[in-house]
């Protein structure tokens, strides 16, 4: 069944987002745990013992921004009324767009401390051949956001005569 055709509508922005440093809150903790660890290590050791472990320490700490902004720069979302817009990649982008007439289903997951930050991963099924399945990592008031994409799948469906069961 074809769905309604629809006026064109103004395409508006509901939400814009990317991925949280909360998500990393695992990796964060566990890196200035293993700082402080290096850092009475160093000090036993004493001399070359306190360079080479805060060398250590300043490489984790490196990798571990460097993994956050890989992901904070890499990837972006933008919900409107109309669809699900995203972004991968720094140098090399790939933009895309899912309408929200062809999403199926919308199911946030959260850890244990994730659900604590309001912080965690939203998957979209959808029936666009491009991205059958796409996940958006990290998102922060995740609970909300996924209704928020819920309620605009809703919406549009409602708008263009096409119901769960039609689809």
């Amino acid at each position: 069944m074809k769905p309604n055709p629809v006026p064109d509508e103004q395409e508006t922005v509901l939400w814009t987002g990317s991925y949280s440093g909360k998500a990393m809150i695992g990796q964060w903790v566990g890196v200035a745990l293993l700082t402080v660890v290096l850092i009475v290590i160093g000090l036993l050791l004493g001399g070359v013992g306190v360079l080479v472990t805060g060398a250590i320490a300043a490489i984790l700490w490196a990798i571990t921004i460097g993994q956050w902004a890989i992901r904070k720069l890499g990837y972006a979302y933008e919900l409107t009324n109309q669809r699900l817009k995203h972004r991968a990649g720094i140098l090399n982008r790939t933009n895309d767009r899912i309408e929200l007439i062809d999403v199926d289903d919308v199911i946030y997951k959260q850890g244990i401390v994730q659900a604590m930050l309001g912080v965690g991963d939203v998957s979209i099924r959808s029936s666009d051949v491009s991205n059958p399945e796409l996940t958006l990592r990290g998102i922060d008031r995740v609970k909300e956001v996924s209704d928020m994409i819920d309620n605009a799948r809703r919406a549009e469906r409602r708008k263009r005569g096409v119901y769960v069961e039609t689809v």
